[in-house]
């Protein structure tokens, strides 16, 4: 959300006083915007292995994903079930700005999600979902695009 105010003030915006969290599982293919994401009330290595299993349905016979992840407990557990179809790549520690849907997090919190009050856990499920549809391919491609991640298929 933006907001006009004089230059060297300090804009008033909403806080929230209650926490309640939604967690978005996310994966972008940054050359289409083709994506397929997932909310869940908590993360952990369970709710990732449904996630995982999601991705890897959406994906066609020949296609392979290579997810791009941090180094979260539930990306690496010795619990977590890969589907054949998918490789998960872990970045190094405090890499942030490797992973492409990091940018995405952002920029769903500055479009949709900041500077606002949620009157329940339903109103902030109904935020995220009506977040979530906003974003075209168009937009997933721009916000997630990074020159590492693409390639030319000849």
């Amino acid at each position: 959300m933006r907001v006009w105010a004089p230059r060297g003030s300090r804009p008033t915006a909403v806080k929230q006083t209650r926490y309640e969290s939604v967690y978005l599982y996310a994966a972008v293919e940054p050359a289409t915007g083709v994506s397929v994401a997932l909310q869940a009330p908590e993360v952990n290595t369970a709710t990732m292995n449904v996630y995982l299993r999601m991705v890897s349905a959406e994906l066609g016979p020949k296609e392979h994903a290579v997810l791009i992840m941090d180094g979260a407990g539930w990306h690496k557990s010795s619990k977590l079930m890969v589907p054949e179809n998918i490789t998960i790549l872990i970045l190094p520690p405090y890499s942030p700005e490797l992973n492409p849907i990091k940018r995405l997090w952002a920029y769903l919190r500055s479009h949709y999600l900041a500077n606002r009050v949620y009157d329940d856990y339903q109103h902030l499920l109904d935020a995220g979902t009506q977040a979530w549809q906003q974003l075209t391919p168009e937009i997933l491609s721009s916000v997630c695009a990074c020159d590492y991640a693409t390639h030319e298929v000849a």
